[in-house]
């Protein structure tokens, strides 16, 4: 059973996504935050596996709320909420830690997907909105991109590989499908890039080769 949190200062999105995911019996709400400082509290006090959190809320805001939430004993992942149009805010919450992010309009069996697919440690990256949303707001500049391809020549070629599907957004799944490989070797492969290019998530791991310019 994966165990969510829900935070968002609007009552009316709390109770929207409370019931639709107490609607997947995968799925159980365990707690909700008006604001990021009430989800800190909640986690530490509660197990959490998923959170979803609003970008933009009062007293803490969901950056600083997803800094937060990813450094307690016990970090539940997180999916950053967000309207597409107006927060450019978004890189900084992946960079923050979240594991991906959905608009606040994503088809509900979509949000439903994405909180079991990020428990099971993947990422959800909507493959265009994803690529929008990082090359419009990640600014890159020589000393990044330098920085970013140093870490890659850390990674073997197969790595390489596999890293570039990833970055495009593609699952482990795909990631077998497209390179003829296990899951399992994907995995394994997932684990090292991560450590590889010192990074804590999938989403992180994806920044990095965007910068080198690694990317499909």
């Amino acid at each position: 059973m994966i165990r969510a949190m829900i935070v968002d200062d609007d009552a009316l999105v709390r109770l929207g996504l409370t019931d639709l995911l107490e609607g997947d019996p995968g799925i159980e709400v365990v707690a909700q935050a008006a604001d990021g400082l009430q989800a800190v509290e909640l986690a530490a006090a509660h197990r959490i596996d998923v959170a979803l959190v609003d970008v933009r809320m009062p007293r803490m805001d969901g950056i600083t709320a997803t800094t937060r939430l990813r450094a307690l004993p016990h970090p539940p992942r997180v999916i950053t909420l967000t309207t597409f149009d107006l927060d450019e805010y978004v890189y900084d919450a992946l960079a923050a830690g979240a594991d991906g992010f959905l608009l606040k309009d994503t088809d509900p069996a979509e949000i439903l997907r994405a909180v079991h697919l990020v428990a099971a440690g993947s990422a959800m990256l909507h493959p265009t909105a994803a690529r929008r949303l990082i090359d419009r707001y990640h600014a890159t500049n020589q000393p990044q991109v330098t920085a970013a391809q140093a870490r890659l020549e850390r990674l073997t070629p197969r790595e390489r590989d596999v890293l570039a599907l990833l970055a495009r957004g593609d699952t482990n799944a795909d990631i077998a499908t497209g390179l003829a490989m296990r899951e399992s070797t994907v995995k394994a492969h997932v684990s090292r890039i991560l450590t590889a290019l010192e990074v804590t998530n999938r989403v992180q791991a994806a920044l990095v080769a965007r910068d080198a310019g690694h990317t499909t």
